[in-house]
């Protein structure tokens, strides 16, 4: 079995998220790919981020009927931060014989170097480098730096002796992050179009907890 992991905090998740998880599904030919929200992301205070089982419903909403995509709620099963690397182990060990991908935007790759354990991630798995922002460049420079042992392919992909590989994927730009849809929503602004209706509607059912996280709608 052939899995992609995207991982993050989906406070909301949106179609930005969906249609990269779609988009690498595609290009790499994988079985089947994973949203994974995090319970304790490390690199947020957790001031405004929704309760995990509310995001963990959110995701199954979203992904609901799109062929391939899952989700898996291992997150809330660990104590403190989410961290990606005991992310990786848990897959590791309770999934041996999969292929691993674990799925990234470039601008967070190119942080990798400050994540527990960031250097040692090409390790655990492989990568895919989500490209948005046309940061080929820097990626590849970024790359090289951290890992000057990696073998640059002429189709942009880089190989590891283990033999994992990072590679990038160029997906259509979709300029969406949360804190845009979460100010539009306490503002009761439309969300169409940026999520999936059934997080819409999800969010309207369960106001009064996001009113708490988010602040009281206008």
């Amino acid at each position: 079995m052939r899995i992609g992991i995207l991982g993050g905090s989906f406070n909301p998740v949106h179609v930005g998220h969906v249609r990269a998880a779609i988009e690498v599904l595609e290009r790499l030919g994988l079985d089947r790919v994973e949203l994974v929200p995090a319970k304790q992301p490390p690199h947020k205070d957790g001031a405004d981020i929704l309760p995990f089982d509310l995001r963990m419903e959110l995701v199954t909403r979203a992904i609901e009927g799109v062929p391939g995509l899952g989700f898996n709620p291992l997150e809330g099963e660990r104590p403190g931060p989410s961290f990606t690397c005991d992310t990786l182990n848990c897959y590791r060990v309770e999934q041996p014989e999969s292929e691993i991908t674990f799925i990234v935007g470039a601008s967070t790759f190119l942080d990798l170097a400050t994540w527990r354990r960031g250097p040692e991630i090409p390790g655990m798995a492989s990568l895919a480098v989500v490209n948005r922002w046309e940061a080929a460049d820097r990626v590849a420079a970024f790359i090289a730096e951290q890992w000057p042992e990696s073998v640059r392919d002429a189709d942009g992909v880089w190989t590891f002796s283990g033999g994992h590989t990072i590679r990038v994927v160029d997906i259509p730009r979709l300029d969406i992050k949360g804190g845009h849809i979460r100010r539009r929503w306490v503002e009761g602004r439309s969300l169409r179009y940026l999520v999936p209706p059934s997080v819409v509607a999800l969010l309207g059912e369960r106001a009064d907890v996001v009113e708490r996280c988010w602040g009281a709608r206008g």
